[in-house]
């Protein structure tokens, strides 16, 4: 990969059903792609989506050079998009790089976010969805990474600090 070539860049949502409560199980958003899918047909995923030029260039900056909450943005419509639903909370999780067999690289920006209303309904590349706990998640074929996510998320609602993302043993 040159030096010159910039990563696709990719914002997840993990949307957590409702506001954590300590004691509780959070329950989290998975939905299925399609088995169709060019690319990994038939797992299970987290919505999200690539940053868009619009997702910039169609607001108004909001100091004299900078453009903020570019990612929130976009994660917020392709979630919309996804699965209908609105989003709050949004907090940074983790981020990881995939390289295409072609050499081009995408950069997926994981992030947290409280469900904030709206009913599930999946777009055409989805063919079903599921509220699950991190036990229940083992049950699924989710994409690499994704349960491990999971588990950072319960360690840090338990109070961990300096996550970070590891293999589950």
């Amino acid at each position: 990969m040159s030096k010159e070539q910039l990563f696709d860049l990719v914002a997840t949502a993990i949307i957590l059903k409702e506001p954590f409560e300590s004691g509780a199980k959070p329950r989290y958003l998975i939905t299925q792609r399609s088995d169709d899918e060019e690319t990994f047909p038939g797992l299970w995923t987290v919505p999200g989506g690539h940053l868009d030029a619009e997702d910039i260039t169609a607001f108004p900056k909001q100091t004299e050079i900078y453009w903020y909450n570019c990612l929130e943005r976009a994660l917020r419509r392709e979630v919309k998009e996804e699965c209908n639903l609105k989003i709050k909370n949004i907090w940074y999780l983790t981020s990881l790089v995939r390289l295409k067999d072609d050499g081009h690289g995408s950069m997926v920006i994981s992030f947290v976010a409280d469900n904030a209303g709206g009913k599930v309904e999946i777009g055409e590349d989805m063919q079903d969805f599921a509220w699950v706990t991190y036990e229940e998640a083992k049950n699924y074929k989710l994409f690499d990474g994704i349960l491990e996510e999971f588990y950072m998320i319960e360690r840090k609602l338990a109070g961990e600090c300096d996550v970070e993302w590891e293999r589950i043993k």
